[in-house]
């Protein structure tokens, strides 16, 4: 099988390094797999950057692309509110240079393609006959613009007053995308896009949307690499990175650690309740944008990194991973943690329940400081509970969340879809356990 992945990016992001990493764990299991993106940061040979033409006519329609769209994003420049990520719609300047940029394939696997893919141009050029997977990282696919509606429901309807656009018109921005991705897929058979999320909880948010809600949706959670992410000699990783020997980490993540959405101001607050009470509490923490926030307790703040050896190494430093989302699919770290055997103490939201079973691998609470501090003073004070908890953690992550059971539930979606899943191929399948809602 011959299988192309589009994303705007390689490796900068974790919806990118989770395509990265189906990607090879594809190859590993023997199919040809590629990946075209916008902007690659690796030297995988496998990994296309997208050509921008140079020519007369491909730069005057580029630039009249950018322009309509920077145009119509311009006038929310100042009313968006502080603390929202990025917002975008469905269109963009590659347009229809895209496809002729593309290996041959069997089968096309979108991913976070905002920036890369123009909805409209790629689903009318694409063959009828081609499968079409869509692996959504988030909501924006099937929202007015936005990547988590953080409480929202504007986008069941129609859309429009956006709360992150800080708008109050009914027709802005966010309704007008909106529209147009209503009437792009409407002309599309539910028989030709195959959705999969990585969460029962996107999956739920996606039937519930009037975009997407008549497509076939799939449940394949993320994979990675159970031998790069594993545990590591505590005592020698403090060692090197200068932790106390003595310390109780807690490890806090994000790619944007400054994001709202990811909370890092609630775990401030549960630390300071648990700095009395927890002896020697200390944190860590990585990620873009160090917040602007005084943590009473010492702090390391390594920024951002994307080796995952040395990512790696720094789960190994924590006795505790805590993840403070308001709204998440199936966050990368959390596996990472848990391959790593590091309980996670987690928000109950999105699809962190889904990994983090509570009293087995970790403990979930509710986004509120006092109820977030007591599951954090919890597991910190309960040596032996924590080292069974590792235990369960690193179980979990080999048995549901390695590449090769992720590439095997992949590897028989593709074959289902290519050859109309004839009860032949399903005999000689590999056997997976995945949902499929309709």
């Amino acid at each position: 099988m011959k299988i192309v992945h589009l994303s705007k990016n390689d490796l900068q992001g974790g919806a990118a390094k989770a395509a990265y990493r189906l990607h090879k764990g594809l190859q590993r299991a023997g199919q040809e797999s590629f990946m075209v993106v916008i902007s690659k940061s690796g030297d995988d040979p496998t990994v296309i950057a997208v050509n921008r033409p140079m020519d007369l006519l491909s730069r005057v329609r580029r630039g009249m692309r950018e322009y309509q769209i920077a145009q119509d994003f311009r006038q929310y420049r100042n009313s968006r509110p502080a603390g929202y990520e990025v917002f975008s719609d469905d269109r963009t300047e590659y347009s229809s240079t895209l496809l002729s940029q593309i290996p041959a394939y069997d089968i096309v696997n979108l991913h976070w393609v905002s920036g890369l893919l123009a909805y409209g141009s790629f689903f009318a050029r694409v063959p009828q006959s081609t499968p079409v997977v869509w692996t959504l990282h988030d909501m924006n696919p099937f929202t007015g613009g936005c990547h988590y509606s953080l409480g929202c429901e504007r986008f069941l309807h129609h859309c429009g007053s956006c709360p992150q656009l800080g708008s109050r018109d009914e027709t802005d921005l966010s309704h007008r995308t909106w529209r147009r991705k209503k009437e792009i897929f409407s002309r599309i058979p539910p028989s030709r896009l195959r959705i999969v999320t990585p969460s029962r909880w996107l999956a739920g948010a996606v039937k519930r949307s009037s975009i997407l809600g008549r497509f076939p949706v799939t449940v394949i959670p993320n994979g990675l690499d159970v031998d790069e992410f594993a545990p590591l000699n505590r005592g020698s990783v403090r060692e090197l990175l200068g932790v106390p020997q003595d310390a109780k980490v807690v490890l806090f993540l994000a790619e944007l650690a400054d994001s709202q959405r990811k909370g890092f101001p609630l775990l401030v607050q549960a630390l300071t309740r648990c700095a009395e009470l927890v002896p020697k509490l200390s944190l860590v923490s990585l990620g873009h944008n160090k917040p602007q926030l005084q943590v009473k307790i010492p702090w390391l703040h390594l920024g951002p990194l994307n080796n995952d050896r040395f990512l790696s190494m720094v789960y190994n430093v924590a006795d505790l991973f805590v993840i403070c989302s308001l709204e998440d699919n199936l966050p990368n770290t959390v596996l990472e943690a848990m391959a790593c055997g590091v309980p996670t103490v987690g928000v109950r939201v999105g699809g962190i329940p889904e990994m983090v079973r509570d009293g087995v691998n970790g403990l979930t609470a509710a986004a509120d400081p006092d109820a977030l501090a007591a599951a954090i003073r919890d597991l910190l004070n309960g040596t032996e509970r924590r080292a069974a908890m590792s235990a369960s953690c690193r179980r979990i992550a080999v048995q549901e969340y390695s590449l090769e059971r992720q590439a095997q539930r992949y590897n028989q979606l593709y074959k289902e879809l290519i050859v109309g899943g004839t009860p032949a191929l399903r005999q000689n399948s590999v056997p997976a356990s995945r949902e499929t809602l309709r």
